[in-house]
């Protein structure tokens, strides 16, 4: 007969310690969205008229999904011990956040942030890599409105994300 894994009180303070370095950092990277947000808002105008404006708007777009990506890193890492490992394909690692790990993590992202993630992931698949990729206004206003269409739920899914943690701890 297999005993239960019974807990102490070092490994409660461990955990409780683990999750507020946890805390600490997607608190960190919020910082930096948020950021990548004010940037962009301050691009929005003009930027169907301006071709420098429309480059620097679909940078600061790119990088949004880099400063998140750098996040779900940052808690795959912290729960699956790299299980991902440095080389993992970026849909892949979307993939994972959203989903629920029983009895490790409840998952980061909801259904409705990861299908704007992945909107932005493929933008940022496509500016990265495609050189003869032409910005089109058009093209850039529809990943700018999910951009923006994230940046009203994405708090909601880390701050739920947390308080289940907290909860199970």
């Amino acid at each position: 007969m297999i005993k239960p894994f019974k807990t102490t009180l070092l490994d409660q303070h461990l955990c409780k310690k683990r999750i507020s370095i946890l805390e600490a950092d997607i608190d960190a990277r919020e910082k930096l969205v948020d950021a990548i947000y004010s940037k962009i808002a301050r691009r929005q105008k003009g930027y169907a008229k301006d071709r420098v404006v429309l480059e620097s708007l679909a940078f600061q777009l790119h990088n949004l999904y880099c400063a998140f990506e750098c996040l779900f890193r940052i808690v795959a890492d912290h729960f699956e011990n790299r299980v991902l490992g440095q080389k993992a394909r970026n849909k892949k690692l979307l993939n994972r956040v959203a989903m629920n790990i029983a009895g490790i993590r409840p998952p980061l992202i909801s259904e409705q942030s990861f299908l704007l993630f992945n909107e932005l992931l493929i933008f940022r698949q496509m500016f990265r890599h495609d050189y003869r990729a032409k910005l089109e206004p058009d093209k850039i206003k529809i990943v700018l409105q999910k951009a923006l269409a994230l940046k009203k739920i994405y708090k909601i899914d880390f701050d739920t994300f947390l308080a289940q943690l907290i909860d199970k701890r």
